[in-house]
């Protein structure tokens, strides 16, 4: 199965809608956080949250992590990027390097890349063999199946943007002097080799979809759209997180996604 070009990128969010929308859902999100830390409500520590953003170069994984994060504190989360490994940590297992930034009980992580870069741009560019990347789906799984079966709340995102508004996006960075520096020579040259980088997203997709860990497809063509549905998606993801292990939530009030639709 397809799962990219069941993508309906066409959908847009008016300013006005995504403002109201965004708000509430940004409220709602401080409120649950500070319930996972146990500073209102029960006044019981909640369970870690990590979420994981993955997604095309330009696709808004950096404006959806700013919006993320906006109204919460900076001591109540913990934002970690992953670059190419240094010679130290090839050393050791390709996820030896993750476990410091997991969240603890109360905590929360997000995650700009993680893990799937050694079944995208590892597997892609010939970082690592097919043999390594190929037994490192079960292994993800496994990974994320004993942080899950811990308690950890885990959100996945992939970030989808259409061929057109990347390159789109290429340019105006491009001719921005501000922002020229986020566009590289790799950018580029991972742009050309489009076929293979979905040709390996189809299989993560399809291999490290699990129960307590599932990919959340956003499409990104509309910035705003796309942010919208992040907050929103993590904001359920906790509230479900937290009712399944016995938190209350009625001191939350309604939940304004829902009336808005």
């Amino acid at each position: 199965m397809n799962r990219l070009s069941e993508v309906d990128l066409s959908q847009k969010l008016s300013k006005q809608e995504a403002t109201g929308r965004l708000d509430a859902a940004l409220e709602r999100l401080l409120r649950l956080r500070l319930l996972l830390g146990g500073q209102i409500g029960e006044r019981r520590i909640g369970p870690p949250l990590c979420v994981v953003f993955e997604g095309w170069d330009a696709s808004g994984k950096g404006g959806a992590i700013k919006r993320l994060v906006r109204p919460l504190d900076p001591r109540h989360v913990r934002v970690a990027q992953f670059a190419a490994p240094t010679y130290d940590e090839k050393r050791h297992h390709f996820l030896w390097r993750f476990w410091p930034v997991l969240p603890g009980w109360g905590g929360m992580t997000v995650l700009d890349r993680s893990w799937y870069g050694r079944v995208l741009v590892e597997r892609v560019e010939g970082f690592a063999t097919e043999e390594q990347w190929s037994r490192a789906y079960e292994e993800i799984v496994e990974f994320e199946r004993t942080l899950v079966a811990e308690g950890m709340i885990m959100v996945k995102f992939w970030m989808h943007v259409s061929e057109g508004e990347q390159l789109r996006r290429f340019e105006d960075r491009a001719g921005d002097p501000l922002r020229g520096w986020k566009l590289t020579d790799e950018d580029w040259r991972n742009r050309d080799k489009r076929p293979q980088y979905e040709a390996a997203v189809e299989e993560m997709l399809a291999r490290t979809d699990r129960p307590g860990a599932p990919w959340h497809i956003v499409a990104g063509d509309d910035k705003r759209s796309a942010r919208v549905t992040v907050v929103e998606t993590v904001c359920a993801a906790v509230e479900a997180g937290l009712l399944a292990q016995g938190h209350d939530l009625s001191g939350l009030g309604p939940d304004p996604a829902l009336a808005s639709h």
